[in-house]
């Protein structure tokens, strides 16, 4: 069944007694592909979590940080991505055994990623590109329907960020992605929300933009 809409009514938002954004007003439905753009400081990750507040029921999480646990296998780190929906003795029981179908299943995961040579490497001794893959497998593995992400390719190059976004719009319904790179956003995503200025500044299907002239809400900052 497709996720009600996300609905965000005059919000508003703070950090350290400054106000990050005030008054927004943004609704985001099923199917949608929804890139979050802005500089540096202008709220996407604020708005991040307003969004996961949300909804968080139905989410699958990317966070600008990795979040690993740097001691654990890449496997184990993946499989949190269910950890909530699996008994208590099932997941004690793979820290020390995983069963072959779990194995397997995180296996298929990671392949998406170009990431299944890794599949018993500790998270901390990856780089930080191959961190941040195996966060995003996480997120595949998770499997709920609205994908939410932090620059979910920021240590990646474009070719790369490209493979990566294309993996998370085929197998998540709705997607919600803050990025710093434009011309990405305009080629992975239909509907572009830019913040600057303590609200929303634009909103429009990406078909409709061009990278020129999202330029200029990062030029006005410099």
């Amino acid at each position: 069944m497709p996720h009600p809409p996300i609905v965000l009514a005059n919000a508003s938002a703070s950090y350290r007694g400054r106000t990050v954004f005030s008054g927004i007003d943004l609704t985001i439905r099923a199917g949608e592909r929804v890139a979050l753009l802005g500089r540096s400081g202008a709220g996407k990750s604020t708005l991040i979590g307003l969004i996961h507040g949300q909804a968080a029921r139905d989410i699958a999480l990317v966070p600008q940080a990795a979040a690993l646990v740097r001691t654990l296998s890449v496997f184990h780190n993946v499989y949190m991505g269910r950890l909530d929906r699996r008994s208590t003795l099932h997941n004690l029981r793979t820290l020390v055994r995983p069963a072959k179908a779990d194995v397997e299943a995180v296996r298929g995961v990671l392949a998406r990623v170009d990431l299944g040579e890794a599949l018993w490497a500790r998270a901390g001794e990856l780089s930080g590109g191959q961190q941040q893959r195996v966060s995003v497998a996480r997120a595949l593995y998770d499997g709920r329907p609205i994908l939410l992400a932090d620059e979910p390719v920021s240590a990646l190059d474009r070719r790369q960020g490209a493979a990566i976004l294309e993996r998370l719009t085929e197998h998540h319904a709705t997607v919600i992605v803050a990025l710093h790179d434009v011309p990405l956003a305009l080629a992975q995503t239909n509907r572009i929300v830019v913040l600057d200025a303590g609200g929303i500044v634009l909103d429009a299907p990406a078909r409709d933009l061009d990278a020129g002239t999202l330029a200029r809400f990062y030029e006005a900052a410099a």
